[in-house]
């Protein structure tokens, strides 16, 4: 289409010079200028369809480890994030350890609930996370440009000049054309009103309250509907999830090859029953942690979760040994560790944000359903892969079980420390696109897929020798640790591809391709599922570990062909949008 409109122009603006000019004037170089310039973009338009930005993830490579500007920003989000995000696996981990004294079983049975829980709570709480993060990400960004526009008294520019705010531009309309990757500066001017007109005006939008300057923005509560809308769809699925749990317990079992005859079947619906009581617990705090990643602080999430881990890990021993209560003792500790964390998050976000709406009809209930579907669909082809491998691992016996939940646990541990990065990239990415600082963007995203490849390589060394050396604080049996040793090589050897998939993951969530993301991981499953059938059967344990990274390396590759052929929200990238670096 532009290409096609580009000739139209130029059609026209040849006849208008035919026209126009007068009766024997000379033919110079001043008659043809206008022909010219179109020729020039013309023939930019045909370079920039063939121009393939892979290089793109080369950028400043040698500024990796520089700490400006952007690598601090970088850093000041994503340390945090990634302590925080491992805080939680290394909490299970320590579950696993303590289970792992009581017996194989117990500990076979635990690793089968842990696996139907955790799942679970990415196909509700996922989602909703992802989509609040970006969306509290650009009404900050709105919020804070209006501030700045009000304090330099000039509020007619509030919205003329990178904010997309309600009245000027439907949220539907301005996630579509971002989704697919057509929104430019000059469409956000056709968009907007023109400077002269009333509704340019920065007036209160439902998006955030407006104050004077940014001081009262920083220091008074405000009102972010994306915040409100998070709690309540976290705290409505947090209630659907514990009666699923609770009442299909058995039936989950039984697809995860825990039948009525096994020995797991007792511990392990135990424990799921009470895990799944921390459900609501769970999906609020979680959907706090969102919104509190979407103001770039990932500290207070960090405290919180902190918190709530070191209590679960003094009440395990507790409860598991000195009360007698088993794999009981150990549910039961989660579940009081969850609720502290959502107590003391929701503490601090009422410090910082009016979660009580004006109306309902403030509520952005159809903006997070319509993203929400979108990676509902992503979430459940990633859960059922993960679930599916340990469907197969689980039917190998309790022993294969056993040893395949200790490598997972590992595996996800260490690779959800580049999760950290990927938070960093989302909020970061989510403000560039908001305000058009296409430059910044391009910048965030290379830098934390090269931080995150760095990162990947220095956990493979750091996996491979503390599973070697380790893994007897895990189980005694010696079948479990012999398998562990099988498994090192795939645990270890496939960080620097996780952790590419994930910086990936956020990548795509922060440029709002949230269509991208779920239609290309519904592609990946349907590879990766097949080849787990087939791989199990033939190679079994070890099998399940081929299957798992293939699974990882088609992620790691979808999210290159995006962002590295410029298509979606990066075709600036061959439009030539970006400033020219000499």
């Amino acid at each position: 289409m532009a290409e096609d409109s580009n000739v139209l122009v130029a059609d026209n603006i040849i006849e208008d010079s035919k026209l126009n000019t007068p009766k024997g004037m000379p033919e110079g170089t001043d008659q043809h200028v206008p022909v010219i310039m179109i020729e020039e973009s013309d023939q930019h338009s045909l370079r920039s369809k063939w121009n393939i930005p892979i290089s793109i993830f080369f950028r400043d490579a040698r500024r990796v480890f520089k700490m400006d500007e952007l690598g601090r920003e970088i850093l000041r989000i994503a340390f945090p994030a990634a302590l925080a995000l491992a805080a939680d696996p290394i909490a299970s981990l320590i579950d696993t350890a303590f289970i792992g004294r009581i017996g194989p079983v117990e500990l076979a049975a635990v690793g089968v609930s842990i696996a139907i829980f955790n799942q679970a709570s990415k196909i509700t709480i996922f989602p909703l996370v992802s989509i609040t993060t970006s969306f509290v990400a650009e009404e900050e960004t709105i919020g804070k440009t209006c501030a700045d526009l009000e304090e330099d008294e000039n509020p007619k520019k509030c919205s003329t000049k990178n904010i997309e705010m309600k009245e000027l531009m439907p949220d539907d309309e301005m996630l579509e054309k971002l989704e697919r990757g057509s929104t430019n500066n000059r469409e956000v001017k056709d968009l907007l009103p023109a400077e002269g007109s009333t509704a340019t005006k920065c007036k209160s939008p439902p998006i955030i309250s407006s104050k004077t300057n940014k001081a009262k923005l920083s220091k008074e509560r405000r009102h972010i509907p994306s915040a409100s809308t998070a709690l309540a769809i976290g705290g409505i699925l947090g209630l659907l999830q514990t009666l699923f749990l609770i009442f299909g317990a058995k039936t989950l079992l039984a697809f995860m090859g825990v039948k009525s005859g096994s020995p797991m079947l007792t511990p392990a619906r135990r424990y799921l029953t009470l895990r799944s009581l921390g459900a609501p617990a769970v999906l609020l705090s979680l959907a706090m942690q969102g919104v509190f990643r979407g103001f770039k602080d990932t500290k207070t999430p960090l405290y919180a979760t902190v918190a709530g881990d070191v209590t679960n890990i003094i009440l395990d021993p507790i409860l598991i040994f000195v009360c007698h209560l088993g794999v009981s003792g150990a549910a039961i500790a989660h579940v009081l560790s969850q609720y502290l964390i959502s107590l003391i998050l929701l503490w601090r976000l009422m410090k910082q944000v009016d979660l009580l709406p004006p109306s309902l009809k403030d509520l952005q209930f159809c903006r997070f359903l319509k993203n929400g579907l979108l990676l509902l669909a992503r979430v459940i082809a990633v859960t059922f892969c993960v679930t599916l491998a340990a469907s197969m691992a689980a039917r190998l016996g309790t022993t294969s079980m056993a040893a395949f939940q200790i490598c997972l646990q590992v595996w996800m541990t260490s690779s959800l420390l580049a999760d950290g990065l990927a938070v960093a990239g989302q909020a970061i990415l989510a403000g560039a696109f908001a305000e058009k600082d296409y430059d910044k963007a391009t910048a965030a995203a290379s830098r934390v897929l090269q931080m995150g490849f760095v990162l990947g390589l220095g956990l493979t060394v750091i996996v491979g020798v503390g599973l070697r050396f380790g893994s007897g604080v895990f189980s005694k049996d010696v079948n479990v640790q012999h398998l562990i040793f099988v498994g090192i090589p795939f645990v270890a050897a496939t960080q620097p591809i996780n952790s590419l998939a994930f910086v990936f993951d956020g990548i795509n969530f922060g440029a709002s391709d949230f269509a991208y993301s779920a239609y290309s991981m519904v592609l990946v499953s349907i590879i990766s599922i097949a080849s787990l059938f087939l791989l199990s059967k033939s190679d079994g344990f070890v099998g399940i570990w081929v299957a798992l990274t293939i699974y990882m390396g088609l992620r790691t590759i979808a999210g290159i062909w995006r962002m590295g052929t410029g298509t979606g929200p990066w075709r600036f990238l061959k439009e030539g949008l970006l400033p020219q670096r000499l």
